[in-house]
């Protein structure tokens, strides 16, 4: 058995913890930018768009977060793609997050008062013009607090990226479970670690929905 001393472990998983908030931020970032994209597309009225977004989001809420890294990652290698397992968890966090960012912001724009289309499209705004300058900044101040609270199940998410062996926090403390034969210490760790990334988001989260309220 190797011997560690608690700052041994502790820095480890520091340095694992880099990698969780980069594919967390990778994740965020890429899902944000796809789902603003379903978000527009489902609300042009193009025929079947709205169909076909509403079964891309229900295909990824609808199935383990787990049985989609397995698909992006094999996948990938069975269409002759060499890939490492940063690049599949990626792709596969940003698509999940997309599927749940659309759908947040959806609400959000539906909280908006019809009148609000209603007299945008008496200005002869258009679809574009709408969004930009009467719906999306209304819709931002009620979307803000969830998407922030989001962020906080990308974060436990990553965790599952360890499965395909991306070295995150979670790999990390089981690597040091492994070598120490101490998983109780090493997962304590690894959960306070988890919980000093996403409790000051929760809080900021609920904080931010407060002062809407207030």
């Amino acid at each position: 058995m190797v011997q560690f001393s608690l700052w041994d472990i502790f820095t480890f998983l520091l340095g694992a913890v880099r990698w969780t908030v980069a594919l967390s931020l990778i994740a965020f970032i890429g899902g944000g930018l796809v789902g603003m994209g379903l978000l527009l597309l489902r609300f042009t009225k193009l025929r079947g768009v709205d169909t076909a977004v509403a079964w891309y989001v229900q295909i990824f809420q609808g199935t383990p977060l787990l049985m989609q890294l397995f698909l992006v990652y094999f996948g990938l290698a069975l269409l002759g793609m060499d890939t490492s397992p940063l690049v599949a968890a990626a792709i596969c966090l940003t698509l999940y997050a997309s599927a749940y960012l659309t759908e947040i912001w959806r609400g959000c724009v539906n909280a908006i008062p019809k009148g609000q289309w209603e007299a945008s499209t008496s200005l002869a705004l258009s679809y574009a013009q709408q969004m930009r300058y009467v719906i999306l900044p209304q819709a931002l101040r009620v979307g803000i607090a969830p998407t922030v609270g989001f962020l906080v199940q990308i974060i436990k998410g990553t965790a599952l990226a360890s499965v395909i062996g991306f070295v995150e926090l979670t790999k990390a403390g089981q690597m040091i479970s492994n070598a120490t034969y101490q998983p109780f210490l090493a997962y304590t760790f690894v959960g306070l670690l988890y919980f000093a990334l996403c409790y000051p988001l929760s809080w900021w989260s609920q904080r931010l929905e407060n002062r809407r309220l207030a």
